[in-house]
Order: C-alpha cells, then structure tokens, then sequence
C-alpha cells in the first residue's frame, strides 16, 4: 500500500469551532467548512484536519467525547459530514479526523454506566483506585489543567483519574474490550472514506500501573516524558491497533507525539513497527516553555530551534516520518510567539512559513497563520474561554504567585484563545465569520488582517502562502532533500542547503529585526535562481550576502 501522499502532502488544520458559521448561530460548523473548500484548495494544501466534530458537552472543546460515532449538533449532522467529505474527495482533498482515545467525556454513556456500580460490566472501561487511608486521591500525579489527576465518586467511594480535567476520565487500555470499542469507532469513520486519524495524546494511553508517587520538583514536561507517556504496553497496543484496523484502509495515522523524544520517536513510526505513519513532536511547539506552560518561558534561543531541527532529521534517518508545525489549536500564534506580530508581521509571517515549508516531513499549517493572525489582548478573566488558562488563573488566585494582571498578561501571551478567536475573512461584521455575535471574540485588527484584504495583494502574507506551498509540491527537494546546515552557531541567522538527486536548494532565513551579512561563496559556474524571497530585492556578492530584518529567500542551485 503505497502512502507516500501523506509525506508530500500538506495538512491545514481547521478548528471548527472558529473556521465559518454557515447559519448564523455564531459557531463554526460543517457546513462552514464546505463552504470554503475552493479557498482551502486554493492555499495548495492536500489534507484537512479537522479537530472534533464528535458529539461532545464541550468542557474542553470537543476533546471531552461523549458519542464517538455522532455529530456535535452545533457543528451539523452526519449528512452535512457526508457532504463535506464527497465535496472534499471531488476537489481531491483528503479529510482527516481528530480521534480522542485516550479519554471520554463523563457524559459518554460507558462512564455513566461506570458510575452506577463497582460491579457493572462497564467499570474496567476506566481506572478506578481506592482513597488512601486519609481519604485522599490514590497518588500525587497532577493533571495537565492544574489540579490532582484524581477526582472522587461519591456514589462508589473511589477516585477515577483523568490525565485532563476532571470531566475527561481516561480510559483503561489494558481492557481489551475498550480497545476493541475503540477500532469498532475507528472502523466506522473508515468505512465511510475518510482519509486519516489525528489521534489526540495517544502516547498516553498505556499507564504505569504500579501508580507511584512521582517527584514534582523534576518539572512537568519530564512528568509527562517519564511518567504519562510511553507506557509498558503502548507498543503493543499501537501495533495491534495497525493490525487491526489501520493496515486494511488506504488511510493514515497521526500520533500527537506528547513525551515523545528523538530517543524512542523512532520506536513509534519506524517503518518496521507498524505503528504510527507519522508523529507530531512538540519539540518546536514547547522549545520555550521551561516548565509550566505560563510561568516559565525562556527568550527565543535560535540555536536550540536549529538542534531541534537537527535532532529530529536524524530521527528520520533511522525511518520513519515526522509532521512540523510551529502553531495549532493548543498554541499561541506563530507570528506572535516566533516573529514580530508588529513593524515586521508580513515579512516575520513569510520568513516562518519559508522555515516549515523547507523542512523534512509533512508541513501542517493551522488556520489563519496563512495571513498571518495574531494573538488577542483579552482585558481580564472574564473574556478567557480556555478552560487550562482558567484553571491556571484560578489556581494563582489561591497561591498567590503572580499578581492578576501579571497573570492575564501570561495567558495573553501563551493561552490557548490565541489560537481559537474566529477565522478573519473579511473586514465587515464579525469578521465575515458570522452574522451572529461569535460563541468567542474576534480579534480587532480582523479590519486590516483578513482574506479578502490579503487575496487581491500580490505582496500579502496569503499569496506568499500559496506560492511557497506549490514551490514545495513543484520541487521533492523540499519535503525529501538531504539537510546541511552552516552557520550553525549563528544567533540570528539558519541557513542551509537541502539536496536530492540532482536538485538543490539553499535557504538563508533571518530570524531577527536588524540587518545580517553572511559570509556565503557563491560559485560562478553555477547559477543561483530566486525561487522566492520575501523582499522585492536581494544584496549580495560573489562571497557574502546581506539579509534584510526577517528575510528569507530560498535558491535553486543549477
């Protein structure tokens, strides 16, 4: 079975929720997305991801499922999926699911069932401990929202855990029923024709069952790395999962890599495994969050974004494949985490899409970085939807580490509403988003950020989007190149070449708000073709060439 689509292709990320309202209730729904697949083929991408469209209570956004095989009511019916999916496949588009394995909502019917007893034949579904003598929960583990991952149920006098919020219990992999449960979902969105699985923190779902205290002093990504994820039996379970499901379809599998490492990726998406077709590291995502997603961030450090980079090329070499995004649904926006949402936002915008489109892996684009959306300055507690900024918020009211204004002023900078205000199609009402007051704010400079006012620029942000994304189609050398890096110390600069066969590329990108020259041979035997460059102009010599704030310009070396 030949998936080599999946590798060349590109992934947009459609976030449902914020995309297009099609009937004006001020959320985002299927139909939306229908509506605009000739503007999302016309980006030059291949593949959508769509986050949840499972029927959901929403405490967190969909990703709290309580019916795997129906539709969210607010986002349409089955038949408007249908529809989107013959539409889609028409204009030879795949469409890809965002499947949640690791946990439910409570409101799904297995936890109810869970519930009512300790003997029903639904409570190995989940992972239930007795309280200590105290009455406290089984252990220590914190979830990711803040918080004890243990919640209690009065009616059984035992605690459930719940890696999320307390309205997530995860559930219990060793049982094979729910494994099974979990293909017979999988095997019905497969049989209809979709394309694909994002599968949500599916690293996560085999447990250290011996439920140890953990220390809390190593930090939370390493809590994550060495206790939460890759569990004993993950392997055997993916593999199973492949076994039974995945390797019948001409379908893919996405594993959202969290504690995944360069070390042990290899062990998931080795071709030999049969596992996972491709895993989404957070190496990028996370290079500045030190420890707590809001309390610890570092300044941006070039050289440790080249060493990621690096690190995770030489994952591939030992086979396998990798996706690279720099934002998604969970993150800050890009331009504003990574570039300068400000004097430089078209050229820092353009340089960062030049970045991932040069970059071995799939490329996965979310919605509204292709013009460049930016975060949202939101005044106080009250307009923060997130429920993880909530948490976090609420939480330092009682700790008193932060003041609550320094707080907002974290969750502006790295929350999760960042990344979910409405998509800016136009400059009219809304956004063009909707003709309803939107479920979430839009974004004020909607008037001078949005499609419409980028698709007729020949210079905007949008256009660079598409122009570099068919470059990347046009030329393998992008997606497959073999990777050689100068400069390598450089704190302002990436610079490298990229070879496959007889095609080359060199791409010079200048990450900072200042002119920088860089010593470079260009050989006169050869010629040096601009494939794209975010300037109108290029300086540079025979031995040196001068890059402009936020300039990227790759090569074609003839």
């Amino acid at each position: 079975m030949n998936l080599n689509w999946f590798k060349k292709g590109v992934i947009y990320q459609i976030y449902p929720r914020s995309f297009y309202d099609s009937d004006a209730d001020g959320i985002g729904d299927i139909k939306g997305i229908t509506a605009k697949l000739d503007y999302i083929k016309s980006l030059n991408v291949d593949i959508i991801w769509i986050s949840p469209i499972f029927q959901s209570p929403n405490k967190d956004n969909g990703y709290d499922v309580s019916d795997y095989c129906a539709i969210m009511p607010e986002f349409g019916t089955m038949s408007d999926f249908d529809e989107l999916l013959s539409e889609a496949h028409q204009k030879d588009l795949k469409i890809v699911l965002d499947l949640v394995p690791n946990h439910t909502s409570v409101e799904h019917n297995w936890f109810k069932q869970a519930k009512q007893s300790k003997n029903n034949p639904y409570r190995d579904f989940y992972i239930w401990k007795k309280p200590q003598p105290d009455g406290s929960p089984p252990n220590n583990w914190p979830s990711f929202f803040g918080g004890s991952a243990w919640t209690l149920d009065e009616n059984t006098g035992e605690y459930y855990l719940h890696l999320f919020t307390k309205y997530q219990p995860d559930l219990n992999w060793e049982n094979p029923k729910v494994r099974e449960s979990i293909y017979e979902v999988m095997k019905f969105w497969l049989n209809k024709g979709i394309d694909g699985f994002r599968m949500d923190v599916v690293t996560l779902l085999s447990k250290d069952l011996s439920f140890q205290d953990i220390d809390p002093k190593i930090g939370f990504r390493k809590i994550i790395e060495n206790h939460y994820a890759n569990g004993p039996n993950i392997h055997q379970y993916l593999h199973e999962m492949h076994e039974e499901v995945m390797k019948h379809y001409d379908a893919f599998s996405m594993g959202e890599g969290v504690g995944v490492t360069q070390d042990n990726a290899h062990l998931y998406v080795g071709e030999d495994r049969e596992e996972l077709d491709m895993i989404y590291h957070f190496d990028i995502l996370e290079n500045n969050i030190v420890n707590g997603k809001y309390e610890e961030i570092s300044e941006f450090d070039l050289i440790n974004i080249k060493k990621i980079f690096r690190n995770w090329h030489n994952v591939m070499t030992k086979g396998g494949w990798i996706v690279n995004a720099l934002g998604n649904h969970d993150f800050a926006r890009l331009v504003s985490r990574f570039g300068d949402d400000k004097k430089y936002h078209k050229e820092s915008a353009k340089m960062l899409i030049t970045l991932m489109a040069t970059q071995n892996g799939t490329l996965n684009i979310y919605q509204g970085d292709e013009i460049g959306m930016t975060n949202i300055n939101l005044k106080n507690i009250d307009e923060v939807n997130d429920i993880q900024s909530r948490n976090f918020y609420f939480e330092n009211l009682e700790t008193q580490k932060f003041s609550k204004d320094v707080a907002i002023q974290m969750i502006n900078n790295e929350g999760r509403d960042n990344a979910r205000t409405p998509m800016q199609w136009n400059s009219e009402y809304n956004a063009g988003f909707s003709k309803h007051t939107p479920w979430f704010q839009v974004n004020p400079n909607y008037k001078t950020i949005n499609v419409q006012q980028q698709a007729n620029n020949s210079e905007s942000i949008l256009n660079y989007y598409k122009t570099i994304l068919s470059l990347k189609r046009e030329h393998d050398v992008f997606t497959y190149g073999r990777f050689e890096e100068f400069e390598e110390n450089n704190k302002n600069v990436y610079a490298y070449t990229k070879t496959l066969g007889y095609q080359m590329i060199v791409v010079f990108l200048n990450f900072s708000k200042n002119e920088n020259v860089i010593d470079y041979e260009f050989d006169m035997q050869k010629n040096y073709d601009i494939l794209i460059n975010n300037y109108k102009f290029v300086t540079k010599t025979l031995t040196y060439i001068k890059l402009q704030p936020y300039q990227s310009i790759v090569f074609k070396i003839n």
